[in-house]
């Protein structure tokens, strides 16, 4: 099991040129993935995120690669003119709203504006192997951490099912309970009404058959038993957390139907603790991929 929220980082530092790779990953219920890199890196678009599919199926994956040349090799740089005169007809454009504000706008400053000049890359320079190689390790280094926290939180799941399972229990060895302690009190509400004259016994069995039927929460039982055997076949396999998400809504809805039946202290009260329980669990599947 993996857990959708990790880290990974890569570097590739050989031949004059160093590429570092850095990925953050949140959930989300989709792949998607936010890449940040140099211009020159864009035609390899593609194939960084087919690599990425290849190791996530869903989540939100911040993709950020930062590309130089080491300090011992020649770094050409290229100037963005066009980006240049838009800062420059700006400037100009602030100097007739505001001529009282001092102005001043050197060569220097204006080349110091972002992206004005940047680092030059040779377009015909092939990154394929090196950027496959470093992505990957990346990649190995997330998965590591990311199978960490997802037995973390495997573990977790387990303990929250067990206990789900449980209320399930104490809610089943009440239930049968329900019927004759509604009888009782009826019988006694009735006979203090009646101040000694006959009840009809039958008329009382009928609405004690009536409140039963009501009542009757064997289905929603046998349901949430047979959730809870699916949920923990589920939690060994990979990629499960789709499936756990609409397992877990199966379980919210049958604990929102015992309550609902429920005309009894003891089994409402297990139904809140499950609904509780129930929704700790579809918190933690949140972030399971």
């Amino acid at each position: 099991m993996h857990s959708m929220t990790g880290y990974g980082k890569a570097v590739y530092n050989k031949d004059g040129i160093s590429l570092s790779v850095e990925l953050k990953t949140v959930n989300n219920r989709n792949l998607d993935v936010v890449p940040k890199y140099p211009r020159v890196l864009m035609r390899y678009d593609d194939l960084m995120r087919n690599l990425i599919a290849k190791y996530l199926s869903r989540g939100r994956v911040e993709l950020m690669i930062f590309l130089k040349l080491s300090e011992n090799a020649a770094k050409p740089v290229e100037l963005d003119a066009t980006l240049a005169g838009s800062y420059y007809n700006s400037y100009k454009k602030l100097c007739e709203l505001y001529p009282d504000l001092d102005q001043g706008l050197s060569v220097y400053q204006l080349m110091r504006f972002p992206e004005v000049v940047s680092e030059a890359f040779e377009e015909e320079d092939d990154y394929t192997d090196i950027l496959t190689e470093t992505l990957a390790k990346a990649l190995e280094n997330l998965d590591e951490m990311r199978l960490v926290e997802g037995e973390k939180l495997k573990a977790d799941l387990v303990a929250r099912i067990a206990e789900v399972e449980k209320l399930v229990g104490e809610t089943e060895k009440r239930a049968p309970l329900v019927k004759e302690s509604y009888k009782e009190k009826l019988k006694s509400r009735v006979e203090e009404y009646l101040g000694g004259i006959q009840m009809d016994e039958t008329r009382l069995l009928q609405e004690v058959a009536i409140f039963a039927d009501k009542s009757n929460i064997d289905e929603e039982l046998t349901r949430l038993k047979s959730h809870i055997a699916q949920f923990r076949q589920i939690i060994k396999t990979e990629n499960c957390g789709k499936r756990l998400d609409f397992l877990v809504q199966e379980l919210n809805r049958e604990a929102n139907t015992i309550c609902s039946k429920s005309n009894d202290l003891v089994i409402t009260d297990c139904g809140l603790k499950l609904k509780c329980e129930i929704e700790k669990i579809r918190e933690q599947i949140q972030n399971i991929e």
